[in-house]
């Protein structure tokens, strides 16, 4: 079974999951780094309707000049013209496409986790990018950390706060529809009003759980891309204070500055010696 975690994220949705993530509309370019595969939309070719006919009308012309070729040398007049029509037809597909902004599928899969909340989908981006952050330090720490087994664990915490997140989206919701009860004109003591607030009561912790089990997953990766960080530069102050100390130790003490002086004195006492000549 496969360990890649597909990441795709657009204007309006975070998409995490264990497949390929594929676009609905526009085109995606994908980027593996370790276990991670991320979608990243490409920005739309900008071509609209007018371009996009001039362009099927001259492969329409070229492919037109190839079936007549492929006819004339005895070949069933329809093969060429139904490859044709299917290559005009996926040429124009793929150009509408391209011109449209990227916007990934939302999978029907159990597996798969969709983020629309944007504080959610905030936190997820924080932690994809501390998760940059710390793969970014791992050379620098070369055998104090086995780059596979750190990567195993850094994709697995990003697939569990995918987890939380998604939960805590769904619990945003259903807070959202208690909360609007709460200024209901009910009686107190009703059994529909006593069933809400055991309701919101829970909701209200498993809101607080899933936060706090979110937020010890971005500390940690965060803690993680810091203190990587922190030894890569305390490494460069220490290469920069052993170079220092070679200099130093080239340069050595500071010579007697006596050449300067004589030739002073010699250059006055040239000028003077002129001087009582003239006179």
């Amino acid at each position: 079974m496969s360990t890649d975690l597909h990441i795709g994220a657009d204007a309006e949705k975070v998409v995490v999951a264990a497949r390929t993530v594929r676009t609905r509309t526009g085109r995606a370019r994908y980027r593996r780094t370790g276990s991670i595969v991320a979608a990243v939309p490409r920005p739309p070719s900008g071509r609209g309707r007018e371009v996009r006919l001039a362009s099927a009308s001259r492969l329409a012309l070229g492919l037109l000049f190839a079936s007549a070729v492929l006819t004339a040398t005895g070949l069933a007049w329809w093969f060429p013209i139904v490859l044709s029509a299917g290559l005009l037809a996926w040429s124009w597909r793929r150009q509408a496409r391209a011109a449209q902004p990227a916007a990934f599928v939302a999978p029907r899969d159990a597996e798969a986790r969709v983020l629309w909340t944007e504080p959610e989908r905030e936190a997820f981006a924080r932690a994809l990018d501390a998760s940059h952050r710390v793969r970014r330090t791992w050379p620098a720490l070369g055998e104090m950390v086995d780059p596979g087994q750190a990567d195993r664990s850094l994709t697995r915490a990003l697939d569990e706060l995918a987890t939380l997140l998604e939960r805590r989206q769904e619990l945003r919701r259903v807070r959202a529809g208690l909360e609007s009860t709460h200024d209901a004109d009910i009686p107190a003591d009703s059994p529909a009003r006593l069933a809400a607030d055991t309701q919101w009561d829970r909701a209200d912790e498993l809101w607080r759980e899933t936060g706090a089990a979110a937020n010890r997953i971005l500390r940690a990766v965060d803690a993680a891309a810091r203190a990587g960080e922190s030894f890569i530069r305390e490494q460069q102050v220490a290469a920069t204070a052993r170079h220092a100390e070679r200099a130093l130790a080239r340069v050595g003490g500071v010579p007697a500055a006596e050449s300067g002086p004589e030739l002073a004195d010699r250059t006055q006492a040239v000028i003077t010696a002129y001087r009582d000549l003239v006179v």
